[in-house]
């Protein structure tokens, strides 16, 4: 539930130019019922508004004194427009308790309102009718009042607000990890575990492709490194000098 308390100097009601009920001095009460609004909400919105310290006391005391406790009127009018949705510029009113089944409700609080307080101190305007709300609005002084159920959110969306919040926490370390590294950010799931093994294997990753580009730069800045020779390959060399070195000698005699 949700409604709109003004304090007023006077406030009425008309319909078709007819005036259908009206207060002077006292509360008027925009009151709105969601679809999701049960009788267990009646406690507190009742406690509430008769309970506001909103008027002055005997000595001029501001917010000291309740409408319960200056004996005023209190004129409640049906809202459902209070639960409106936007939709671009136009309003939506899904969220709003429908047709009979909200007025209803709202006559069931009316009565529940005047027993807690005095039925002849509590007024209302005509249910569905296209109404004229006049108010004379006294400071002006409007306070706001949402029921309990309808300041606590659902648990499914409680759920999907921290999944969400989940989800744009890995998003951020991801892209924190990828500046650092370099590396592409982890796409695993958040909250599995996988996330940070990803950022951890793609920083691996980095630091291996790194090393390998050094590695490849030092082998390169020496033109005229060559591998070691291998037992055959040095065996080899050897021969071949010693069988130059004979044909060498035997040249030489045959000339002498």
């Amino acid at each position: 539930m949700r409604a709109v308390i003004q304090r007023v100097m006077k406030a009425s009601v008309s319909v078709d130019g007819e005036i259908v009920s009206s207060i002077d001095r006292g509360l008027c009460v925009l009151l709105g019922i969601s679809h999701n609004d049960t009788p267990k909400e009646f406690d507190y919105m009742v406690r509430k508004i008769l309970n506001l310290r909103l008027f002055d006391d005997d000595q001029g005391k501001r917010w000291m004194k309740s409408v319960k406790d200056k004996n005023f009127e209190v004129l409640c009018v049906s809202q459902f427009t209070l639960y409106h949705v936007l939709k671009g510029n136009k309003p939506d009113f899904h969220n709003a308790m429908g047709g009979e089944a909200a007025e209803a409700f709202y006559q069931n609080f009316l009565k529940e309102l005047g027993k807690a307080y005095d039925h002849g101190k509590i007024k209302d305007g005509k249910f569905g009718a296209y109404m004229q709300v006049h108010i004379q609005n006294d400071g002006p002084v409007t306070i706001t009042l949402d029921s309990p159920a309808q300041t606590q959110e659902p648990k499914g969306a409680l759920k999907g607000k921290q999944k969400r919040e989940k989800t744009a926490a890995a998003i951020s370390e991801s892209s924190v990890a990828k500046q650092n590294t370099g590396s592409e950010p982890s796409l695993a799931k958040p909250g599995t575990g996988l996330e940070s093994r990803g950022m951890e294997e793609g920083s691996e990753k980095s630091r291996t492709e790194t090393g390998s580009e050094t590695s490849g730069t030092k082998k390169g800045s020496d033109p005229y490194q060559t591998k070691p020779e291998t037992r055959a390959e040095h065996r080899s060399r050897d021969i071949t000098i010693d069988d130059s070195v004979d044909e060498l000698a035997s040249e030489l005699h045959q000339k002498t």
